[in-house]
């Protein structure tokens, strides 16, 4: 483990940022080609497909939190002290990883494709959950957190095209109609997995056990449901922080509409304008290697003017792009490939900025919540960021798999009734365009800049260094009101955010009560 004042080399920022060949990768591929993997080779309806990523969500819903608060006390215990709180579980996950391939099993039965989906899903958890922390314990500096989130930005770009391409040339050399195309699809990823998590092991660290430390006070130890009890108060606290809510809304504006439209993509391109699953592949590899464009683009913007601009500016490129496809529908041009290309290359850059900003700010988060409750608590934060991740993308395939059900879809076959044409359009139109929209709208409401941050950061060095909250400065006051969402006389602790701070506070009224008797 090291510390704060270390300075990352090359070798850092990819190792960080290598790990979303998992985070991303396992994503593009499985949001892109499960639900239909299930519908054409496993003999699932579209419905029983989205039942198995609604389900698994239920389960994340009560591992997330766990993991989280796991994650944030696993230094009290002699392997966290040897290996690292974080990055234990980023060490005993390299074998468990082989659960991604196991997903890929073609000819099997409803409930081996849903025991198997949960399993990858709790490792997914274990490794994610604690790797989401790992920037703002490596640094505090806006800049090198932005490079980081760079860094793992334009690695998930890349992973992505390897998760669209893969599949189709995996198809075009075994054929269409043969399920392994998809086993050797997972097994390639699994092999990557492991070994962009060894180097996420060996190349990042922590903030040091002296420094978590100095840092906690004498805290009484605490029962088994208690202890649940609190990771629960402390998860569902995250929504008190005002930043952290508009975050939210930003971040589902632009991962739910990305996550609709990669379900129903494929369908749209197979079925809609009656192309083969090959074109999707090429068409997925074109938006993701734009996407990379596009992460520059935004990581530009946003260090030297904001996120909010940025994040209106890849919303545009995206909304242009969707509008562009349905016009491509409608109009059935002569030249469908190479218009069809276009229109996809620019929604690949409004992706590629909707994906680096949302995760840019998120670094910033614990840093506004430390300001109002005086803890750190990454760990909590990267649980419900996990628990709203997957949760965006169950949402997703769950709707388009229940859409298509109802609407006529037919697993199996290459042709679809109208009914089920219309479905996969609208879905593209209407789901995708919804959340793109209310994400627009939020960004505005964004107030954590890179100037605002650098206020909030003295401010918490003032006093953590014994400074007095009387001394505050009327900008620093307004500053934590705007990002905060809670009066300045309310931070540093002195309010009921959190399980720490509400029974302090719980505490206190009770003592107050009992004064006045």
């Amino acid at each position: 483990m090291g510390d704060q004042v270390r300075k990352p080399k090359f070798i850092n920022y990819i190792a960080y940022g290598s790990n979303d060949f998992l985070g991303a990768g396992a994503f593009a591929l499985t949001s892109a080609w499960l639900l239909y993997f299930y519908t054409t080779f496993c003999g699932l309806s579209a419905a029983e497909g989205g039942i198995i990523f609604a389900i698994a969500r239920v389960v994340d819903a009560v591992a997330a939190p766990i993991m989280g608060y796991i994650t944030d006390n696993f230094h009290k215990t002699k392997l966290g002290k040897r290996f690292g709180r974080r990055k234990f579980f980023i060490l005993i996950s390299i074998p468990l990883v082989i659960s991604y391939t196991l997903i890929w099993v073609g000819g099997m039965n409803f409930w081996y494709y849903l025991l198997t989906y949960i399993l990858f899903e709790v490792v997914y958890s274990m490794i994610l959950i604690p790797y989401d922390t790992l920037a703002a314990e490596m640094t505090t500096d806006y800049k090198i957190r932005s490079k980081f989130t760079g860094a793992r930005m334009f690695i998930a770009q890349l992973s992505a095209v390897f998760a669209a391409y893969i599949p189709g040339r995996l198809v075009k050399a075994l054929g269409k109609d043969n399920p392994t195309t998809f086993l050797y699809a997972g097994l390639i990823f699994t092999v990557i997995f492991m070994i962009v998590l060894t180097l996420v092991y060996k190349f990042t660290w922590e903030r040091s056990l002296e420094e978590i430390e100095a840092g906690e006070k004498q805290e009484e130890k605490l029962p088994f449901f208690e202890n649940l009890k609190k990771a629960y108060i402390d998860l569902i606290s995250t929504l008190r922080i005002k930043t952290f809510r508009q975050h939210l809304g930003m971040y589902l504006g632009a991962y739910l509409s990305q996550d609709i439209f990669n379900a129903v993509f494929t369908y749209f391109i197979v079925f809609s304008l009656a192309q083969n699953a090959v074109v999707a592949s090429n068409m997925m590899t074109v938006m993701y290697i734009f996407q990379i464009i596009g992460v520059g683009i935004a990581l530009t913007i946003t260090v030297k003017l904001n996120p909010g601009p940025a994040y209106r500016t890849a919303i545009m490129f995206f909304l242009i792009s969707v509008i562009g496809l349905v016009v491509i529908y409608f109009a059935n041009p002569s030249s469908l490939m190479m218009l069809l290309t276009v229109m996809i290359g620019i929604a690949g850059l409004g992706r590629g900025g909707l994906n680096y900003i949302p995760w840019n700010n998120y670094t910033f988060v614990p840093d506004v919540d430390e300001i109002l409750t005086g803890q750190r608590r990454e760990g909590v934060f990267a649980g419900m960021m996990s628990i709203v991740r997957k949760a965006s993308q169950a949402l997703a395939v769950f709707l388009v798999g229940e859409i298509l059900d109802a609407f006529g879809f037919v697993s199996g076959h290459s042709k679809q009734p109208s009914s089920a044409l219309n479905a996969i359009l609208a879905i593209l139109i209407v789901g995708t365009l919804a959340f793109l929209v209310a994400g627009l709208i939020i960004s505005f409401r964004y107030q954590l800049t890179k100037e605002t941050h650098r206020t909030l950061l003295n401010e918490i060095e003032r006093l953590k260094n014994g400074g007095s909250k009387s001394q505050a400065d009327d900008e620093t006051r307004k500053v934590v009101k705007q990002l905060t969402g809670w009066d300045y006389e309310k931070a540093w602790g002195n309010n009921p955010v959190g399980y720490k701070n509400r029974m302090k506070y719980k505490n206190k009224n009770s003592q107050e009560i009992s004064n006045s008797i």
